[in-house]
């Protein structure tokens, strides 16, 4: 029962993000202080839960696979957030917001994608955690790269939050599995229910925040968020199959490399660029977005033969 509530992500996604916009004042609390943030770093933790020692050590079983992702994810989507802010004229803040988004990380719910799309989940799993290890250093330098021309970027803070809301809450998780592992086994029936309701929380306080403005520039973040996560699905898949991966592969990789961590994006555009108030909007569509994308793609993946 817990599985097919997880799975049903994106209908859970689109009623909340629905709801805020229409129902603002119902999230007016959680848009006030460290809320966001706490509740990502407990999606984080969730992820970390669900972790061992042994995914790190699959890196070396696996090594060209997870480094055509790693590549994928850190090259073509930047590159591709870029391009389309540039390319649709974007104002600035939802351009700051789409290259964030860009930036980041792998997103947790392509391992659930994974899965559905009967891709190899275990290799999913070690992209996920070696692209979100890397954001540390990565999503900041990017970010500078990219978003610099437009606005000045506070390196030293994504630096900073993604520390704090990615980095610690995932080792945490992955020390709690090492040392407590019969508690957390009774816990992780429910982490992933857990992060699923963490993840749409977040866009929802979003929605609610900039309800108003959303609904004004709605048709323009839904095309320019669809067009990176469907350029990252079908670039991320070119890669790999140049790359001479088999299909299971090269459907896991299409995935990781199109689905971002698009809650961290949010976070670090609401820390990092107060002045933007517009740029963590771009985030909220862009976990929906890539999460109707991603289940539809998993669903036509699902239905033929592997």
């Amino acid at each position: 029962m817990l599985q097919k509530l997880t799975l049903l992500f994106p209908l859970w996604m689109l009623i909340s993000a629905t709801f805020a916009l229409f129902n603002p004042e119902w999230f007016t609390s959680l848009n006030q202080g460290s809320t966001v943030v706490l509740i990502l770093a407990f999606v984080m933790l969730c992820m970390g839960l669900t972790l061992t020692i042994d995914d790190f050590r699959r890196i070396g079983r696996m090594p060209k696979a997870v480094a055509t992702g790693f590549l994928g994810q850190y090259t073509i989507m930047p590159v591709l957030a870029w391009g389309i802010a540039m390319l649709l004229n974007l104002p600035i803040h939802f351009a700051v917001g789409l290259i964030l988004v860009g930036c980041c990380p792998g997103g947790t719910a392509s391992n659930l994608v994974s899965y559905i799309a009967k891709a190899d989940v275990a290799l999913s799993v070690v992209m996920t955690v070696c692209s979100t290890l890397a954001a540390i250093i990565l999503t900041p330098l990017l970010t500078q790269l990219f978003a610099g021309t437009l606005v000045p970027v506070d390196t030293w803070m994504l630096f900073k939050q993604t520390l704090q809301v990615v980095i610690l809450p995932i080792a945490l998780g992955i020390t709690l599995n090492h040392w407590l592992p019969n508690t957390v086994q009774r816990i992780m029936p429910f982490a992933p229910l857990l992060a699923v309701i963490g993840v749409c929380i977040i866009c929802a306080t979003v929605f609610a925040g900039q309800a108003e403005g959303i609904r004004h520039y709605i048709g323009e973040l839904i095309l320019a968020t669809a067009l990176l996560h469907a350029g990252g699905f079908f670039l991320g898949y070119t890669l790999a199959r140049y790359s001479s991966h088999d299909k299971q592969s090269m459907r896991t990789i299409s995935i990781e490399v199109g689905m971002q961590n698009s809650g961290l994006a949010i976070v670090l555009s609401k820390q990092a660029f107060p002045l933007l108030p517009l740029a963590p909007v771009v985030g909220a569509i862009s976990v929906l977005m890539h999460s109707l994308l991603g289940s539809l793609l998993a669903v036509i993946w699902r239905s033929q033969k592997t």
